[in-house]
């Protein structure tokens, strides 16, 4: 798997005196682009090509995870990262995006590797993605929206013109379609096999009777011959119905079809929306076989003993009428939330980036301003460094809905991707799969690429349930080589030499995993300075002979590499939800939320929510009429708040039902629910079985 590398191995908060340089997201033009800097790659290798104009635009990647997962084909000629491989039509340069070989100085930071053609953001370099969007735009003026994964464009029914953000329509044609494929469209692969997780985007440049020819990005990554104006060659095969078939050249991918910007949509893909009744919830129970009593935790497992000890036994929900439930949902849906998990975390990570170029947005988190230099150092120098979190999602035919991410310190892992599975094999139920199989897998693929190197500290409270968390999470990361230790709170912390800290054994703290939010952790660091600034900066010390180290010694120090970093503070924080309202109006998986109550949510109903509360604290609903429907209590009430249209949990058996879905390097990873009677989700509400169900199999298609 090659990513991304990453810039100078700092510090969570370390600063630096180097520009901060900040872009706009996807649909945004900036007027003053050209003073920015981020285009190191392509300047690197402008002087081999000075007569060929289309390179010297300025060209960053697309989305944040594509291509990524992508083994190549021909390591040999691989070429270093930035080189310019050859020129396509209209003079649009094709890059090499082997990462492997991506030099940190010339790439300091996540901002050098965005792209921008005349103030539009193209993507990230030099991914396959960025590079159809930059091809579209320098040679038609338009572009498509941002896409989760590459085979998503294969769904996309529009692209945007630029000039006067008017909408031209695309169509979809299908490998062996009778509507050949034509110069200037993009071909798609699906995900699976040599394009695992992404699929994959070409331009097509030549279309011929017996072989196509097309332009790409992150595949072989070597230069191209003399005279030569494409990346691949692909063979082609007419069918007997006159069909257009295009054989991969890879026996374990598949080539989904072609996408043309056109009116006519002969032959087309008939592209339409789900039956609203496929994103339903059921609630069923398994046969009840004389099992409820007995154990199917392994109590010689800490985490599952930990678990145990807090559930009271084998089970996942404290209320005895509900140890045989468990909840469906069908093929559809699951790829609903896949598709939108993957969708939201590039919008989250693009929202993120918006903020940190702004001070007067930034100011909206109420983060200590001292912190600002930290956080943007985290971000600049912290490309794929978040490993996992939580997306809280309402689904049902009205529709799929975030209520937020909990991208820092989130919760469920343990209950997602091994209790629900036990339940099943222990129960015997058969119905379906269970869709966290997979998490613990991912897990560990995050972990590997998080390039952790040396022992992995895992800190966390006396908190039953962050003890279960932490051993679950201790499982995944040993898994992926890591060697660990736990502390519970700052317990034998000490100070070695200079500003170092070593845990009570006498190692040195350079790696640290956490179960505690940042949020809760400024609290402590609020509680141990003053409101002194040259203090949040670490520029005082403390006296090493008579105080141990504090938790702002370890988490704020410049040698140590946090996990979650310290970033995931901006998109975890619900002052992002309005920003991604103004960013992305009316997109189809987000909740119109802003910082102030407006007559559009008067007339929806709304959610107030305060900016950092955690476990559904504090929360007050309120209806169309604005009288409140329901509250919880907690420690928040102080925090400036936020207004989310409202937007019920499906009730379904009396429960209201929360999907929750997990990420692990930024791509799904798995999923289970949370249920409760009340209508907010709170940290005592269950986490009961999810299984995943043929289409057909599902109630609500019976009739059918």
């Amino acid at each position: 798997m090659a990513f991304p590398p990453l810039p100078p191995r700092s510090a969570e908060g370390e600063e630096d005196d180097r520009p901060r340089w900040h872009d706009q997201p996807i649909g945004f033009q900036d007027s003053d682009h050209k003073r920015r800097t981020g285009d190191a790659g392509a300047r690197i290798h402008l002087a081999e090509n000075p007569d060929r104009p289309y390179i010297a635009c300025r060209c960053q990647a697309s989305s944040w995870f594509f291509g990524f997962f992508m083994s190549p084909l021909d390591r040999s000629h691989k070429a270093r990262f930035g080189t310019l491989l050859g020129v396509g039509p209209g003079n649009v340069a094709v890059f090499s995006s082997d990462y492997a070989s991506a030099d940190r100085d010339e790439l300091p930071n996540r901002q050098a590797y965005r792209h921008h053609v005349d103030g539009i953001f193209t993507g990230y370099k030099w991914q396959c993605v960025e590079l159809a969007r930059r091809y579209l735009l320098v040679n038609h003026g338009y572009v498509f929206d941002d896409v989760a994964m590459a085979y998503d464009i294969f769904r996309l029914r529009e692209v945007r013109v630029i000039a006067d953000n008017s909408r031209l329509p695309l169509k979809s044609f299908r490998n062996g379609a009778k509507r050949r494929p034509e110069p200037g469209c993009m071909l798609i692969w699906n995900e699976g096999g040599e394009f695992d997780i992404t699929g994959h985007v070409a331009i097509v440049t030549e279309v011929h009777d017996d072989r196509i020819r097309c332009i790409e990005q992150n595949v072989e990554d070597k230069a191209w011959g003399p005279g030569q104006s494409w990346s691949r060659e692909l063979p082609v095969t007419i069918l007997a119905d006159g069909g257009y078939w295009i054989d991969c050249s890879f026996d374990n991918a598949e080539i989904m079809g072609w996408v043309i910007q056109t009116e006519d949509g002969t032959h087309a893909e008939n592209i339409i929306d789900a039956d609203p009744r496929l994103f339903d919830l059921e609630v069923r129970e398994v046969e009840k076989r004389g099992r409820g009593g007995a154990n199917f935790l392994d109590t010689g497992a800490p985490d599952e003993a930990a678990f145990s000890a807090v559930m009271g036994g084998s089970r996942l929900s404290t209320d005895d009428t509900k140890q045989h439930t468990y909840f469906r949902i069908g093929e559809t849906a699951l790829k609903e939330l896949k598709r939108a998990t993957n969708e939201l975390h590039a919008l989250f990570m693009h929202a993120t980036n918006f903020v940190l170029a702004d001070d007067e947005r930034l100011r909206r988190f109420n983060l200590p301003p001292a912190l600002w230099p930290r956080i943007h150092q985290s971000w600049d120098n912290r490309r794929n460094q978040m490993v996992t979190g939580r997306f809280d999602f309402s689904l049902s035919r009205r529709g799929l809905k975030v209520y937020e991410y909990n991208c820092d310190s989130a919760s469920c892992h343990m209950e997602a991707g091994k209790v629900q599975g036990l339940w099943a094999a222990h129960y015997g139920c058969e119905d379906g799969r269970c869709p966290g199989d997979a998490l613990a897998t991912n897990l560990i693929r995050a972990w590997r690429n998080s390039e952790t190197c040396g022992l992995l500290h895992i800190m966390h409270d006396d908190d039953p349930e962050e003890i279960y968390h932490a051993l679950y999470m201790r499982r995944q990361i040993e898994a992926a080589g890591i060697p660990t230790k736990m502390i519970m709170g700052l317990d034998g912390l000490q100070w070695g030499r200079g500003n170092e800290v070593l845990d009570a054994d006498g190692e040195p703290v350079l790696w640290v995993w956490k179960t505690w939010s940042w949020e809760t952790a400024l609290d402590d660091i609020r509680d141990q300075l003053s409101d002194d600034e040259e203090n949040l900066r670490l520029s005082r010390t403390i006296d090493r002979s008579t105080q141990p180290p504090r938790l702002v010694d370890v988490l704020l120090r410049p040698e140590v590499m946090v996990f979650e970093p310290l970033w995931t503070l901006i998109p975890s924080n619900k002052a992002i939800l309005p920003v991604m309202s103004e960013m992305f109006p009316g997109h189809a998986y987000l909740l119109n939320t802003r910082y102030d109550l407006d007559d559009a949510l008067l007339k929806t109903g709304y959610a107030a929510k305060p900016i950092v509360g955690r476990c559904g604290a504090n929360i007050a609903l309120y209806d169309r009429n604005n009288d409140l429907v329901e509250e919880t209590s907690g420690n928040f009430e102080e925090r400036d708040q936020i207004f989310q249209e409202l937007f019920p949990l499906p009730n379904i058996g009396g429960d209201n039902v929360q999907v929750c879905t997990f990420t692990a390097g930024g791509t799904f990873a798995g999923a289970c629910v949370r249920a409760d009677p009340a209508a907010i989700i709170t940290k005592d509400s269950d986490v009961l079985p999810l299984r995943v169900v043929p289409d057909e199999a599902l109630e609500a298609m019976q009739d059918d």
